[in-house]
């Protein structure tokens, strides 16, 4: 309990760092090496760092524990011991999904909640809008797994998996980003009402949520010391 509490400071440091590797660790490291070895090291370190996000709620603290332990049992079978078996790929893309939705929401409700606008802050601001593009990718592969064909420009990666969840990553941060490249595009009713919320999110998050981080900054630094 004494390292939680010395690490909890820290929290938003160390989960924006571990989300920053996996979504850009492949651009120091080979990207097969980095894919199959390194994203899943970094995935446990970013659950720990969600962990350590809600450490201060005791009533859910020990169920996310149970929860996280088994997320990272899968994505150690997944990934190490059992790598084409899309059993334990659709447990963890379960446990990751709920896992990003409870974070994000948690990093949210602790940014708004913050009487001071400190370089922790700041972090943790960013992890959130990172978080919603993760959730946004979770939903784009929902759908996609339940509609095969929802989203045009996948379809040269049909037999690779992995690559498909590479470009419905991609598309979500595009979108939420409100870039809109094109290249892949969605053309189901339910592709099309995700890409619109995942557009919304960003824009609310941006419009919202920064703003009220900015306004407690401003302030806060007019203080008489």
């Amino acid at each position: 309990m004494k390292l939680v509490e010395r690490l909890y400071p820290f929290r938003f440091t160390i989960f924006l760092i571990s989300l920053l590797f996996i979504l850009f660790g492949s651009l120091i490291v080979p990207l097969e090496l980095f894919d199959v070895y390194i994203t899943p090291i970094f995935f446990i370190v970013n659950i720990l760092a969600g962990i350590l996000l809600i450490s201060k709620k005791k009533k859910l603290h020990n169920f996310f524990i149970s929860l996280f332990i088994l997320s990272i049992v899968v994505i150690l079978f997944s990934s190490y011991l059992f790598e084409d078996e899309e059993g334990y790929r659709y447990i963890e893309f379960a446990i990751l999904f709920s896992f990003y939705c409870f974070v994000t929401y948690e990093i949210i409700a602790q940014v708004w909640q913050s009487t001071d606008v400190n370089r922790g802050v700041i972090l943790g601001l960013m992890s959130g809008y990172i978080c919603l593009g993760l959730v946004g990718f979770f939903i784009c592969l929902a759908i996609e797994l339940a509609e095969p064909g929802s989203f045009t420009g996948l379809s040269a990666l049909e037999l690779n998996p992995a690559a498909k969840r590479d470009s419905l990553a991609y598309y979500s941060f595009v979108t939420l980003l409100t870039i809109g490249y094109g290249e892949i595009t969605p053309v189901s009713k339910l592709a099309r009402n995700a890409s619109v919320l995942i557009g919304l999110m960003g824009q609310f998050y941006l419009v919202i949520v920064t703003a009220v981080v900015i306004e407690k900054y401003i302030r806060h630094s007019k203080r008489p010391d």
